[in-house]
């Protein structure tokens, strides 16, 4: 049994190398925004309540995404682990997290941290571009129509250098403290994210024991 959490900047590539780690491992993948439109969607308690939150434009409480994801790690299908993808995003929903996986005699095996210069995720996600049929994620590089359906590639309107940079400045804040948190217990993984996406794969399976 894995069990992982992701860490890293808008930009970096968690994605991508989640994806990766789930089919490599055969792991659970627990996304706090998918399984809290599906809470939402099936109307589960826990969804209720935050389908209020989330109507009159709040942040759904820490206790609402503690319970969703503590509901997700229990369900069947965990055997051989999980990666959290996007939580937690700052210390205290960490030492929740903790509390939360003690209490179930659950542990936390590695906590994957991509790190990319913040100038290169600039760049990146500035001439980022999507599919407007398929959904592909490439870059402007690629040109103005999809290689794989042939239609259009748009830039996404958060996609621009102040959107960027403000989100980076609200990561730096609230989720980058988690890096220190997670070294001082012993699991900390850094990864140079900079490099190819093979590269920086390569170097996730060595951090994780493959």
């Amino acid at each position: 049994m894995m069990n992982t959490v992701l860490l890293g900047a808008p930009g970096v590539g968690k994605g991508t190398q989640s994806a990766r780690i789930v089919s490599e491992w055969g792991l659970a993948h627990i996304s706090t925004g998918d399984i809290l439109r599906q809470a939402v969607a099936a109307e589960t308690p826990l969804g209720v309540q935050a389908k209020s939150y989330m109507d009159s434009g709040e942040l759904v409480p820490d206790f609402i995404v503690i319970g969703l994801v503590k509901s997700r790690i229990m369900e069947s299908g965990m055997s051989k682990g999980f990666v959290l993808d996007g939580f937690p995003r700052n210390e205290s929903q960490a030492a929740a997290l903790d509390r939360e996986l003690e209490d179930m005699g659950v542990s936390l095996d590695a906590v994957i941290n991509i790190d990319v210069p913040r100038d290169l995720i600039v760049q990146r996600l500035t001439t980022r571009r999507a599919c407007e049929a398929c959904g592909r994620i490439t870059s402007a590089s690629e040109g103005s129509n999809c290689v794989s359906c042939g239609a259009a590639l748009i830039q996404r309107s958060d996609d621009n250098e102040a959107t960027v940079r403000n989100r980076l400045a609200v990561y730096d804040r609230a989720t980058a403290p988690l890096i220190n948190y997670y070294r001082s217990r012993g699991v900390l993984r850094e990864i140079d994210g900079s490099r190819s996406v093979n590269e920086v794969w390569e170097s996730i399976k060595s951090a994780l024991g493959k």
